[in-house]
């Protein structure tokens, strides 16, 4: 757990010092593009569509994982926009939520009790 925390945590450092830096330099202009590559049918744009979907399963598997409760849709949707950078300080911060319980991050608490709850008490 500690070399996958290290992971995250040096993960998220870096997207923050990219991001500023890039931002310095070109400005907030992201969304137009990022889309922009896509309607053009090239390789950039290829990899865009296939992050793009990335971050649409970040999102997703975010709110799934709360229950699919307004808040959950609410994390959802800022996992889906703030891609790598929100995953990984959230990941973060739920493996010291869960005592680096692999079945509880992943899972939430509730799927995770339930699994590991004798099968005749379900």
């Amino acid at each position: 757990m500690v070399w996958f925390r290290a992971f995250l945590i040096t993960c998220t450092l870096s997207i923050l010092i990219y991001t500023a830096v890039t931002i310095s330099a070109h400005g907030w202009n992201l969304l137009p593009i990022f889309f922009g590559d896509m309607a053009a049918m090239s390789w950039p744009g290829q990899f865009n569509f296939d992050f793009f979907t990335f971050l649409l399963l970040s999102g997703i598997w975010t709110a799934w994982r709360n229950d699919f409760t307004l808040g959950a849709f609410a994390l959802g949707l800022v996992a889906m926009l703030g891609g790598m950078l929100f995953l990984s300080a959230y990941l973060t911060l739920l493996s010291f939520r869960h005592g680096g319980d692999v079945d509880a991050i992943i899972l939430g608490v509730r799927r995770a009790g339930a699994k590991l709850a004798p099968t005749g008490s379900r």
